[in-house]
This record gives C-alpha cells, sequence and structure tokens, in this order.
C-alpha cells in the first residue's frame, strides 16, 4: 500500500463516528513511535509535517522515511502539510509527493482566505492531492503559528458554509475553542459545542478539523520538571471533551505538544538515571516508546479509531 488521501479515511470517520489521529513528525523516532501503535491498533493514520519541520529534516528524508513506514506497517497513512503559509509551500509539497495539504489563510480576511485557498485547491485537486482550510483564528504559539488571545475568534457557521462553497477544500479546520501549543485556560477549558453544531447543520457530511487538540498530559509535564528545567504551567484539552468531539463530525484532530512532551520527559529522565550514556539509540529509544504509548492511547480511548482499518 503507498500513501493514500484523507478522502476515505475521512468518509469512512464521519459515518461512524470516530477521529484519525494527524500527529507531528521531525525524526525517525517520532515516525516510528506513531506508526508503530497505529499499526498495532490497527488504525488508519495521518502523518503532518509543519514548515519549520520541513526546513529541519529535509523534504526528502521525511517522505523517505514515511515510505519506509508504509512498507514496514502497511497500514493507511496520509501524508499532509500542517499550516501552509502559502501557495508555494504548498505546490511544493504537492510536487514532492505529499497526499494532502492545509493552506492556512486564517491570518487574512474572508476575501484574501477565499482567494487563496482556491488558488491551492485548484492546483492540489488537479494532480490528485486534497485540501484543508482553516477558518477562525485559534490563539497560541506552535512552530510557524504564533495568534495572540486578543486575535482569536470563533468560526462563523454562515461564513464556513459560503467559505466552502466558494474553495472547494475537502476539509475545514475550525476554530471552537482549542489553541496551539500548551494550552493556558482560565478556568476550565471548555469548546464552543453549540458552534459545531450550528457548522454541522451547515455542512451536513462534511469533514471538520480541531487544531490544538494535545491533551498536556500532566505526567510528562511532571517528569520533564522533575528531572531538569521547569515547563510553565499549563492545561490541555481533556479526553472526554475531544473524544465527545470526534463522535460529532470532527473527523482529524491534530497532536503535536503531547508528542514533544513524552519525548522530551523521557530524555531528561534517562539522562538523570545513566548520566554516563551517550548512545543515542538507548535515548531515543525511550523516546520512542513513550511516543507509541502517547499514541496507542489517542487512537483506542479518544479518537476511537482503533480497528478502522
Amino acid at each position: 500500500m503507498g500513501l493514500v488521501t484523507t478522502k476515505e479515511m475521512f468518509e469512512k470517520a464521519y459515518s461512524q463516528g470516530y477521529a484519525i489521529g494527524a500527529f507531528n513528525v521531525n525524526n525517525m523516532e517520532i515516525v516510528q513511535g506513531i506508526t508503530e501503535a497505529a499499526k498495532e491498533c490497527n488504525s488508519p493514520v495521518i502523518l503532518q509535517v509543519s514548515g519549520s519541520a520541513r526546513k529541519y529534516a529535509k523534504h526528502s528524508y521525511l517522505t523517505h522515511m514515511v515510505q519506509a513506514a508504509i512498507e514496514e506497517t502497511g497500514i493507511p497513512i496520509a501524508l499532509h502539510l500542517d499550516h501552509g503559509a502559502d501557495f508555494e509551500i504548498c505546490k511544493s509539497c504537492i510536487d514532492g509527493g505529499f497526499t494532502s495539504v492545509m493552506i492556512d489563510g486564517s491570518k487574512y480576511d474572508f476575501e484574501q482566505n477565499v482567494a487563496l485557498t482556491k488558488q491551492v485547491v485548484e492546483y492540489a485537486h488537479a494532480h490528485g492531492v486534497v485540501v484543508e482550510a482553516e477558518l477562525g483564528k485559534l490563539a497560541g504559539i506552535e512552530d510557524d503559528v504564533n495568534v495572540s488571545s486578543e486575535d482569536s475568534n470563533f468560526t462563523s457557521p454562515d461564513e464556513a458554509l459560503e467559505f466552502v462553497e466558494r474553495t472547494g477544500c475537502d476539509s475545514l479546520a475550525i476554530a471552537i475553542g482549542t489553541s496551539h501549543g500548551a494550552y493556558k485556560f482560565k478556568g476550565e477549558p471548555k469548546l464552543r459545542f453549540d458552534i459545531l453544531e450550528r457548522i454541522q447543520e451547515k455542512l451536513p457530511n462534511y469533514p471538520l478539523v480541531l487544531h490544538g487538540a494535545s491533551t498536556v498530559i500532566q505526567e510528562y509535564v511532571e517528569k520533564c520538571n522533575h528531572f531538569g528545567g521547569q515547563i510553565p504551567g499549563a492545561q490541555g484539552v481533556p479526553d472526554e471533551i475531544l473524544h465527545k468531539a470526534s463522535t460529532m463530525g470532527i473527523c482529524k484532530i491534530n497532536v503535536d505538544t503531547d508528542l514533544r512532551l513524552a519525548m522530551t520527559a523521557s530524555i531528561r529522565e534517562y539522562f538523570t538515571l545513566h548520566p554516563e550514556e551517550i548512545d543515542p539509540r538507548k535515548y531515543l529509544g525511550v523516546a520512542r516508546e513513550a511516543i507509541k504509548s502517547i499514541v496507542k492511547h489517542k487512537i483506542v480511548d479518544v479518537f476511537g479509531s482503533s480497528n478502522k482499518i
């Protein structure tokens, strides 16, 4: 099996009421941890690459690592550009073998976002690639995304309908209360499920996407802090809220921060316990297992995509 698009993944996920995990990748151990977990859970998976991750790891290294994962696991894998900033990077990824791209025009006004997204859609569809777009602004900082809380806003259901009709995008990332990076709340975290329901009414049977959806697992935050350095206090979106979203038409849920925390905490702990170690295979192997554990939990307990191949 080669790389696949998200089209069939999302159709099945929507009809059966679950979500597909979209996990950000930066290196070999992360790719391995994610795809080994997905194979053991018999789940499809989306591996996504931000613009900065693509610069760090290089396009050809990433695509070949993903191809190796397909050969090793045999599971359906989509390779997705996360938060493409402009037409040029989307085109480069489409030409370079990605099966899905996100064009993020949410920083622009509505008409500019429509024009940019439509341009990417036309090129992508001509090459058999699907497109995710974003409407509304999520607060937070993560890789190339930096939006203040003052500039964030929820997605308008009426605008969502018009946007999809005018651009032809294949899925839409919406803003209903999540945040990029380590989510900081005043009080209990809440998602605007009322807005989600209204968008669903406007766009029935249409796949929606939730960004900024890491749980910020406290076990790993505490471990990071215990074994060196202090990570600022943060609170993520609880598993039960994400699970509910996955049953309400959210077909793709992005996870990045949780993987970073698990990897960093495991490496810090390993060096504390084994300060003499210089073999990267030892500490990166431990990190890979931590990532694998996180991904299995997400697939089985949160997203509900296990045994969906």
